[in-house]
């Protein structure tokens, strides 16, 4: 199975526009585009009942304690963790890429609604981002963030973050879980019943 992107190429840096903020000389950064990246694939294999998609950056950071602070850097050698960017679900087997934009479009306060979007006569569903639980405690921004929610790393993270588009051919039908649910989740739930696997990578950092 095959994964590719026309937003940006295998290993290289992720626009601006597929992001969730961009650099600002002013403020350090701002809002930004945030519209989904194109994804297209082929060669799936045959059985494949339904397939799911991820974005996840491996790259952050485990303590928040300095990040976008005034004066201090996210040191390389702090331990990272996953951020789930995007759960995408139920995606037939006939469906060959995503639009540029299809579903998300510009940054949305408190999350976009979920988990079911409508395309077509194929439902689909998203699972809530790890935006969810970043903008917890914020109260312009708490929500629940279904969809595609793009990059924003720490301003002063001295890491290049990596974000995996990874697209996973499944033998069942529909998902296995109902309402909400998150990436973490989503990844317990189709252990067992994957096919096959192709991912793409972008950058990006706003230091």
């Amino acid at each position: 199975m095959k994964l590719w992107s026309e937003s940006f190429k295998d290993g290289a840096a992720i626009p601006g526009d597929n992001a969730f903020a961009v650099k600002d000389p002013a403020t350090h950064v701002r809002f930004a585009a945030n519209r989904n990246p194109h994804l297209a694939w082929d060669d799936v294999p045959n059985g494949t009942e339904s397939l799911v998609l991820f974005c996840i950056d491996g790259d952050a950071p485990t303590d928040g304690s300095d990040v976008n602070q005034e004066g201090k850097t996210v040191p390389d050698s702090l331990p990272r963790a996953d951020f789930y960017h995007w759960t995408l679900v139920d995606i037939p087997p006939s469906m060959t890429g995503i639009a540029e934009g299809q579903f998300s479009q510009a940054v949305t306060p408190k999350g976009k609604p979920g988990p079911v979007i409508a395309d077509g006569a194929h439902p689909l569903r998203h699972g809530v981002n790890d935006y969810t639980s970043w903008f917890a405690g914020d109260k312009d921004m708490a929500g629940d963030y279904y969809g595609y929610d793009g990059p924003c790393p720490p301003w002063n993270d001295e890491r290049l973050h990596h974000y995996v588009f990874r697209l996973y051919a499944l033998d069942i039908p529909r998902f296995p879980l109902e309402g909400r649910f998150t990436g973490p989740e989503a990844m317990a739930a189709i252990h067992g019943h994957i096919l096959d696997e192709a991912q793409t990578i972008g950058t990006y950092t706003l230091k």
